[in-house]
């Protein structure tokens, strides 16, 4: 029995992250109870405001380069700011590649990733509370924007849209859903009715061969990319969904919870297509929270409306064609029966109108999700957007620094191996989360603060607490908080 419900089970395999999905307050907090002597744990807190102030410090024009090349390309404003500048239209483009460059900087050092080909076919392979095939309106979509930033950036595994659009994703939760979901239930009764004519016929087998031929060309492309690491590093959310569940009664008439994957946290970036070279310079950039894997389509920049489906059509065609053969064969007859022609009527009918109030139901839902993602999943867009990128940042890159100056302090030199071993075992025993630390950045980031060395065999070690504060010296921040506590006082 067991074995049967594991093999129901669909289960996503994804890369873990970089990402430290603790708040930093709470890892400062925390680590500084750890410190037993009270001097200590004074200079630890210290060297935590330290280190993030000399870390702002090190962002600030970069991040300052972003906002105001932003502001020339904002979908708002741009234009007359661009007219103002009076550029010609090599400047332009220049301008709007090093942005380009300046923005993807930041995705990668906030974690963000490029959603890939195979991820977005993973997300896409089921059903979760969209249920109509939704697709890009290209023709309202520019294509040279981002087609000339990869090419001068060439990247692996690149998704095939994107030369219109590119989908930056980060975070892996899980929403449940709870509901009867009839319409959906009889939909997959029905799939599940053609499928059997289909392997009963043996269709399904000249199928099955074409895309097992298919599936074992694209397997194999990715089994050579795989690496012990990355399995190592993988972990498995599990996707419950409306096509997989038992056929029974209860089941059938009662509420049923499915649970589907989310992207916790996606941004989209696209431009719209212009008329000419003047118009059209303004870039989008939509920030979304909580997306489920299987309604990615919901965050598509220019959606055309949906419609019925060609399946759709094929089935109210079909349905006609067999009630009207059925109708014309018993008028035909000697003795037309009424009821029989009423009954063929009625059941062709009630099929037409079935499809038909599906559709319906499913385009009503579609734009409650729609709704939905602009009021409730939609977190900001444009300038507020990369403020928040630029403080996620920066709010990571201390998250690093401090979380690894702790270990080096308490549990002594380490090797880099060893020090990003200790760091996630840190995360996972006093926060109960887990993820891939980025321990080379957080090195990195140490030695450039000149509180952390190596020995002569390349064991990272740490200065004292006390020195620590005193190499990286007062900030600007104390300063200034020192000079308004003296002028209140006085």
């Amino acid at each position: 029995m067991a074995d049967k419900e594991e093999k129901k089970k669909e289960v996503i395999r994804l890369e873990r992250e970089s990402v430290i999905p603790v708040l930093k307050p709470k890892i400062v907090i925390t680590l500084a109870n750890l410190i037993e002597r009270g001097t200590d744990r004074a200079e630890f807190l210290k060297l935590c405001k330290r280190v993030e102030y000399s870390i702002r410090a090190w962002y600030l024009l970069q991040f300052e380069d972003l906002m105001q090349l932003y502001s020339l390309f904002d979908p708002v404003h741009g234009t007359r700011k661009l007219e103002q500048q009076n550029l010609s239209l090599q400047e332009i483009d220049a301008l709007e590649q090093n942005f380009l460059a300046y923005l993807f900087q930041v995705m990668e050092k906030s974690n963000f990733k490029v959603a890939t080909d195979d991820e977005i076919d993973v997300a896409l392979s089921g059903q979760y509370l969209l249920n109509l095939p939704i697709s890009v309106d290209e023709s309202k979509l520019d294509k040279k924007l981002l087609k000339r930033y990869f090419e001068e950036h060439p990247q692996d595994n690149l998704p095939d849209f994107s030369d219109k659009y590119v989908i930056f994703r980060r975070g892996i939760g899980m929403d449940q859903t709870t509901d009867y979901f009839f319409m959906e239930k009889v939909d997959m009764i029905i799939a599940r009715l053609w499928a059997f004519l289909l392997r009963i016929t043996g269709i399904s087998n000249i199928l099955s061969r074409r895309s097992s031929r298919r599936r074992q060309k694209k397997d194999t492309k990715k089994s050579d990319e795989i690496t012990p690491d990355q399995v190592q590093d993988d972990f498995s959310v599990e996707r419950v969904r409306i096509e997989n569940m038992e056929l029974s009664f209860h089941n059938l008439v009662s509420k049923i919870t499915i649970q589907e994957p989310t992207f916790d946290r996606i941004i989209v970036v696209y431009r719209q297509a212009g008329s000419n070279a003047n118009t059209g310079r303004g870039i989008y950039v939509k920030h979304f929270k909580n997306i489920p894997m299987a309604d990615l389509e919901i965050v598509l920049p220019e959606k055309k409306n949906p419609g019925l489906t060609p399946m759709d059509w094929v089935k109210f065609l079909g349905s006609a064609v067999v009630g009207l053969v059925a109708v014309f064969g018993s008028v035909e007859m000697p003795k037309a029966d009424l009821w029989v022609i009423f009954a063929v009527l009625s059941t062709v009918i009630g099929y037409c109108a079935k499809t038909y109030f599906t559709f319906q139901a499913n385009l009503a839902a579609y734009q409650n999700l729609i709704t939905q993602s602009m009021y409730d999943k939609q977190l900001d867009s444009g300038k507020g957007t990369l403020l928040h990128l630029c403080d996620d940042v920066i709010q990571q890159e201390v998250k690093e620094v401090i979380i690894s100056y702790f270990i080096l302090m308490e549990q002594g030199k380490a090797t880099r191996q060893d020090l990003d071993k200790r760091c996630e075992e840190l995360i996972e025993d006093e926060f109960g989360e887990r993820c891939n630390f980025d321990v080379d950045d957080a090195v990195q980031k140490l030695e450039k603060l000149g509180i952390v060395s190596r020995d002569t065999i390349g064991r990272y070690y740490c200065v004292g607490l006390k020195h620590a504060n005193e190499i990286i010296g007062t900030t600007t921040e104390e300063l200034v908080l020192k000079a308004k506590q003296t002028s209140s006082g006085a």
